[in-house]
């Protein structure tokens, strides 16, 4: 890799060496990678290059696991190894890995971040940089103006090429076949590749040469396959199969036609036109109104795909461990970008921000501030909708313009949009909406929400089918009128909301409530 195709955290890194920054944190899974890239900078720069680890001390980049001098006793204790950086007197870059959890706040830990300190104020004047390696950040309070944090991206699509490159070579080598990738063929796999590690890149590689023989626009779900179990590994977002679309939302024909819009703002054309990506969406609504089903209708319109962010995950025992949680799960989200980010039920989680300081030492705001703050500045194409029951616990900074693109009302369904729903739930179950009366039904279900109307549906299928008859618009209005809809029993609630959302916020339907 020359210098001129370096990603830019290999030129950060490569300019923070030259400046003599004295201590560098790399966040990173891909040790390997960081590693090379590193010993590139040190040729360069004419240093040598030391890694260390626990379980081998230290040892000079390039020592094989297996040579006789595989592990250095002396140095296994990381105390032990940063007097050796100290003492040292060559022109060096030592990497160590894992450093991380003897950074910790733990009292035991405290001489470990001492010597850091030391060692930091010592490297200022000498031609030797301590790089930290670790695939998450955890730095004491101590060390945070003396410390360098540099987030080292993923493979960009050139480092991916050129792994598919080299792939393709060795297997058409070995077993002497010609294979090869078309060009659009080729486009889809690195964009589906995007956001993997180039260790993860090439296991799905060999995974999908392995099962098909061959690398084409058919075997992308393999490559799907293999970046949605890295999202999972993460912990802090689900991967959601988007198969739904507009056309399974009864109603909402504005919010609906806004997204029409937006749609065509991923492309490459859009953007040398001068659209900027769309940010997202705020759905404020009553419940059982269709807001998550929107949500993954998006998805599945654009193709794109669908990541849900449950924030009670995000909060950490650990002092700033929520913080980092919520860093790490954007960039995940931003690395398989563009991608549509799901913050269901967001006043829930936000609640309590403006009292934080006081009920869990300031992290909820802390984690809400940095939510808020990339809602801001993104600049990756990752569309977030997040949707909302209630505004009494919704927090004022998520509302301003310049976060999230709009926020729509999503009311209760009038008659016609309940005409329209009740289709929608009976073809599902396949029934012919022809088969029965719909207006008396649409009729029959005023007040109701749309998940309401469906489980009305279920509930009559039920006893038809225990009756063992066929489904009638009886059997169905039955159902409907022995069933109290949530208009009822939350009526103050509900207009309240209604109340907040005149001049607010967009309707996301033309037809206001028509019970």
């Amino acid at each position: 890799m020359t210098p001129n195709s370096q990603n830019k955290s290999a030129q950060e890194i490569e300019v923070l060496i030259r400046a003599r920054y004295p201590v560098i944190y790399i966040v990173s899974w891909e040790e390997t990678r960081v590693e090379d890239i590193l010993a590139q900078i040190a040729r360069r720069r004419e240093k040598k290059l030391y890694l260390w680890s626990v379980s081998r001390g230290i040892q000079q980049y390039g020592t094989p696991l297996d040579s006789g001098k595989r592990t250095d006793n002396s140095t296994t204790d990381p105390a032990s190894a940063l007097d050796y950086v100290l003492q040292s007197v060559e022109s060096a870059i030592y990497v160590f890995r894992d450093l991380h959890p003897y950074l910790s706040n733990q009292s035991s830990h405290a001489p470990i971040v001492r010597r850091v300190r030391e060692l930091a104020s010592y490297l200022k004047n000498s031609y030797k940089t301590l790089i930290i390696v670790g695939p998450t950040l955890q730095l004491p309070l101590e060390l945070q103006k003396e410390v360098s944090v540099v987030e080292f991206e993923l493979p960009d699509s050139d480092e991916l090429g050129g792994l598919l490159d080299r792939t393709l070579s060795e297997v058409n080598e070995a077993t002497g076949r010609n294979l090869n990738v078309t060009p659009s063929a080729r486009d889809k796999i690195l964009s589906a590749a995007s956001g993997l590690t180039l260790a993860e890149a090439e296991n799905v590689f060999a995974k999908t040469l392995v099962m098909s023989g061959k690398l084409g626009e058919e075997d992308l779900p393999i490559i799907l396959s293999e970046k949605e179990q890295a999202i999972r590994k993460s912990g802090l977002l689900e991967y959601y199969h988007a198969d739904a679309n507009l056309q399974q939302i009864g109603g909402m024909d504005l919010l609906k036609e806004w997204l029409q819009k937006r749609s065509i703002a991923f492309d490459a054309d859009a953007s040398e036109y001068g659209l900027p990506a769309p940010k997202g969406v705020l759905l404020i609504g009553v419940q059982g109104c269709g807001k998550s089903l929107a949500a993954k209708a998006i998805a599945g319109v654009w193709g794109l795909p669908l990541l849900r962010l449950d924030v009670g995950r995000l909060f950490g025992s650990l002092v700033g461990s929520s913080e980092e949680n919520v860093r790490a799960a954007i960039r995940v989200a931003e690395s398989v970008s563009p991608a549509v980010l799901w913050v269901d039920e967001i006043e829930k989680s936000m609640a309590g921000s403006t009292s934080s300081g006081s009920s869990d030492g300031g992290t909820t705001a802390r984690v809400l501030s940095t939510f808020l703050t990339w809602l801001q500045e993104k600049t990756k194409p990752v569309f977030v909708v997040a949707t909302a029951n209630s505004i009494d616990q919704l927090p004022p900074e998520l509302l301003r313009r310049g976060r999230l693109d709009e926020t729509f009302f999503v009311d209760l369904p009038n008659v016609d949009e309940r005409s329209e729903i009740l289709r929608i739930h009976l073809m599902r179950r396949k029934q012919s909406s022809d088969k029965f009366d719909i207006p008396k039904l649409a009729e029959a279900s005023a007040g109701f929400s749309g998940a309401e109307i469906e489980q009305s549906v279920i509930a009559s299928l039920f006893d038809a089918y225990a009756a063992k008859v066929p489904l009638t618009t009886a059997i169905l209005e039955h159902s409907i009128r022995t069933s109290v809809p949530l208009s009822k029993t939350m009526k103050e609630p509900i207009d309240r909301l209604r109340a907040w959302a005149d001049g607010r916020a967009r309707r996301a339907s033309s037809h206001g409530a028509n019970p």
